[in-house]
């Protein structure tokens, strides 16, 4: 657990999930919402230790083995409530534990109308507060007093949105889904100031990631959600925080999101994403141990999260450091069994190792749904390497005509993107299967899907990545070199140290193809020494074990200079 060796301050406090008496178990979400309403007003008492509700949901509402559970999240105090619900009347029963001795240091039972739920939040935040001797300050009373919004509706789908952005990978459907809520909440009640912060970190975070289109449009969306909710309260940390976060994400200007998440984490400092937040801009510039520290920082707020763990096991994938990366899995699948995503990241470190039949066994169970495309992409890559992609192929194709089994219109740039970037996948696989005549149509249809979207995209790396690789395939050297050097240009590594050197792998990929080998084998050589955020899928860098088995550096085999890269012991850390 994350708490190992520390010692557990005396204030600090998890509140589990509360379990939900109302009749209809449709209201569980209600019961989820106080208890997080609970639990982030007592987020903004600096004085307090408050363990993020990432990493309590995991657990039963009354939990038999309350020490046990304390000791796993490093705290002193467990809160534990109910919460019923008939027609317009709501009974909260909320109680305050101590762990080590199971003693109960303060109960109550509320009673109100379902209008004037918030202040029972604020009314059992601060006694909680008192019985704990946590020191206010007049700012933190009045944030606790605060309602986030009038409209009950709106609040609903606030909670529904925030459900989505714990979820592991931003998938498709992850992404689409927080944002719809979001979007919704804000429609119906326009001065409900944290939902329009989280529509905005939610924007700039797939626009990062790219599991929606990066599009001038959601970036615009991104910067007014975040100045609306600034403008509505500026002095909401959500809000400081969603304003650094669009410039982490959307502009690369990394020291002023640094200096907005400064303040938010004065206003939020419990808030465990804010120093993630830190963390991820201290990687793009390429300053990993730093970027460490506030991952741990982090996980002290929130040791079960695992799109966390995720996230530091990335780190350590980057760095080819692949027992740590592997140990943060173990983590996350302890807390979480059957996370796709995690399993997908366990078999790109066998692929990255050179351990195939590992990879194999790991990804033979996983049953990807058409948008998990990350996982789609690891499975065809996974044949490839076997060099037996038939079976990758039949899956991809079983996938790949339906643009409608993704949940939005056909025809917009997310759904192209998505759908161009497979069938550059399906199209290397036919190549690697021999099927020439295929694998060309494949390279077409991804580049009819690709080439429209150059306008709305302009300079998107990954979407050049995708037209190198394409006319690559269609025996273009010009187009091919010239869409490579273009993605370099457009994000830099001196820009961003994670993502940097993904067109710099492409290029390399080209020129094997073309027969450059000096240039090819210089690209590789300088590769080998970065960390990084690997071009081919998900998460991790070319190592030699890669080289050895990755059919686009067959040309390059008879040389002395790759055999000595191919071969090398390489575990160097960066």
């Amino acid at each position: 657990t994350a708490a190992v060796g520390l010692p557990i301050p005396e204030k600090s406090i998890a509140v589990l999930p509360f379990e939900n008496r109302s009749e209809d178990t449709a209201n569980a979400y209600f019961a989820d919402g106080i208890q997080d309403e609970i639990m982030t007003r007592l987020s903004k008492i600096a004085d307090l230790k408050v363990i993020s509700r990432t990493s309590t949901q995991h657990y039963k509402s009354a939990p038999e083995n309350l020490s046990e559970i304390a000791k796993q999240l490093g705290v002193a105090h467990i809160v534990e409530g109910s919460v019923q619900k008939s027609g317009n009347a709501v009974r909260v029963n909320v109680q305050l534990i101590k762990a080590a001795n199971d003693s109960h240091l303060w109960a109550d039972t509320f009673d109100r109308k379902l209008t004037d739920i918030f202040s029972v939040e604020s009314e059992v935040a601060k006694a909680i507060a008192d019985q704990l001797s946590a020191q206010l300050t007049g700012r933190e009373r009045k944030m606790i007093a605060t309602k986030p919004t009038e409209n009950l509706e709106a609040y609903d789908d606030y909670l529904r949105g925030l459900a989505y952005t714990l979820k592991t990978i931003p998938t498709y459907t992850n992404a689409t889904n927080a944002r719809k809520y979001f979007t919704e909440a804000v429609k119906l009640d326009p001065k409900f100031a944290v939902s329009w912060a989280m529509l905005s970190i939610v924007d700039s975070r797939n626009y990062l990631t790219q599991a929606l289109a990066p599009t001038p449009a959601l970036r615009e969306e991104a910067r007014q959600a975040a100045e609306t909710a600034l403008t509505l309260q500026p002095g909401l940390g959500e809000a400081i925080w969603a304003k650094g976060f669009y410039h982490y994400a959307c502009l690369k200007d990394y020291d002023t999101a640094m200096t907005y998440f400064e303040r938010a984490r004065q206003l939020l400092p419990n808030n465990s994403r804010i120093p993630e937040s830190m963390a991820y801009v201290e990687r793009r510039r390429g300053r990993w141990d730093k970027s460490e520290q506030y991952l741990n920082d982090a996980e002290r707020l929130d040791p079960r999260n695992v799109v966390l763990l995720a996230g530091h096991a990335t780190s350590y994938m980057c760095l080819r450091r692949f027992p740590e990366a592997l140990q943060k899995l173990e983590q996350s699948l302890n807390i979480s069994p059957d996370d796709v995503g995690t399993i997908a990241l366990k078999a790109k470190i066998a692929q990255a190792q050179g351990d195939l039949p590992r990879a194999a066994a790991l990804l033979a169970p996983l049953r990807p749904g058409p948008t998990d495309a990350s996982v789609i992409e690891l499975q065809i890559y996974q044949g490839i390497l076997e060099r037996r992609p038939q079976e990758a192929i039949v899956q991809a194709q079983q996938i790949m005509p339906k643009p409608d089994a993704v949940p939005q219109s056909p025809g917009s740039s997310d759904v192209n993107v998505w759908l161009g970037n497979l069938t550059v996948w399906l199209a290397w696989a036919q190549e690697v299967a021999g099927d020439s005549g295929n694998a060309r149509e494949s390279y077409r249809r991804a580049q009819s899907e690709l080439e429209k979207l150059l306008n709305e995209l302009g300079d998107n790396y990954g979407l050049l990545d995708d037209l190198a690789l394409i006319y690559m395939g269609l025996g273009d050297k010009s187009k091919a070199s010239a869409f490579a050097e273009r993605a370099i240009a457009s994000n830099p590594v001196e820009k961003d140290a994670v993502r940097g050197p993904l067109p710099v792998e492409i290029l390399a990929r080209v020129c094997a193809r073309f027969r450059e080998t000096d240039r090819a084998i210089n690209a590789l050589e300088k590769l080998l020494t970065l960390p990084y955020d690997g071009a081919m899928g998900v998460s991790a860098p070319l190592t030699p074990a890669l080289l050895r088995l990755d059919p686009m550096f067959d040309s390059l085999r008879d040389n002395p200079r790759f055999q000595k890269l191919a071969n090398s012991d390489f575990q160097k850390r960066p």
